[in-house]
């Protein structure tokens, strides 16, 4: 059963968090990298681990938690994919992000580890911290700094929902090859151009995320702008046939998955650079 019919309220709820953030404008501390704590990462890895190369990088149970979990080895792996998740997600709810990764290793290969990066604040729900850019300017630089810490030939950053906000203010210091925005509410840039980044660009919304009922304004802090799958943006779309929710991007048999895959995967070995 599908309840489209919520779709319009959500974003409503959106814009009343935006009303309401115009008035108690919100701020945040930059996250320190999340700590090895070594009861944490036993409890991730025991709970999490399915058979595979599942490795913690970081895990922090201060609050609600903070979590880097890989599916592959990054440190040998010719393509590195770093999953951005937007609301809700913590320590706590790793488990959708993670298929998410799983999946996408699959699609990609194995020359691709696939790392889900929940290193900052993600927002509550709706309200006023999704709809300003508070907690996103404060994940862009510990962002960054992991991104930059890869050593990988290849490193495409994978942002979802809110994390799209935070990739697209950590693109100007990226050092990523390829930035994917997935079910975006906006970027806080008006263009491709306007992120300042060296990555290249590719962007997709589903007729069926909610995410098309939030306006593209950008008030002060409030609201996220643009919507980077507009024509006037200048993306690369990627198709998104199959996709049925907003968390729906990633998942197998969707053409946006195989698209991601596409752009994520290990790039080709130039034999003359082999020889």
């Amino acid at each position: 059963m599908t309840f489209r019919w919520l779709y319009p309220l959500a974003a409503l709820a959106m814009l009343f968090g935006l009303l309401v953030a115009l008035t108690h404008p919100a701020s945040a501390a930059v996250p320190a990298p999340a700590a090895p704590d070594a009861a944490c990462a036993a409890s991730l890895t025991a709970s999490y681990t399915q058979g595979d190369d599942l490795r913690v990088l970081g895990c922090d149970p201060a609050g609600r938690g903070l979590a880097v979990v890989a599916v592959g080895d990054p440190d040998s792996a010719r393509s590195v994919a770093v999953i951005v998740p937007g609301s809700d997600m913590d320590l706590h709810t790793i488990a959708k992000p993670l298929s998410w990764a799983r999946a996408l290793r699959a699609a990609s290969g194995p020359e691709t580890a696939v790392v889900v990066w929940i290193g900052y604040t993600t927002p509550q729900g709706l309200g006023i911290d999704a709809a300003s850019g508070a907690l996103a300017r404060a994940g862009a630089p510990a962002l960054d700094a992991f991104v930059d810490g890869l050593r990988a030939p290849h490193v495409t950053v994978v942002a979802h929902s809110y994390g799209t906000v935070v990739a697209a203010l950590a693109a100007p210091h990226l050092d990523a090859d390829d930035l994917v925005l997935l079910g975006s509410p906006g970027v806080r840039a008006d263009d491709v151009a306007d992120l300042h980044t060296r990555a290249h660009v590719h962007a997709a919304r589903a007729d069926a995320d909610w995410m098309k009922w939030v306006p593209s304004i950008e008030l002060g802090d409030l609201g996220h702008g643009t919507d980077p799958t507009s024509s006037s943006f200048g993306a690369t779309l990627l198709p998104t046939a199959g996709v049925t929710a907003h968390d729906g991007y990633l998942t197998p048999g969707t053409a946006s998955l195989a698209a991601v895959a596409a752009v994520a995967g290990a790039p080709a070995v130039d034999p003359g650079a082999a020889a």
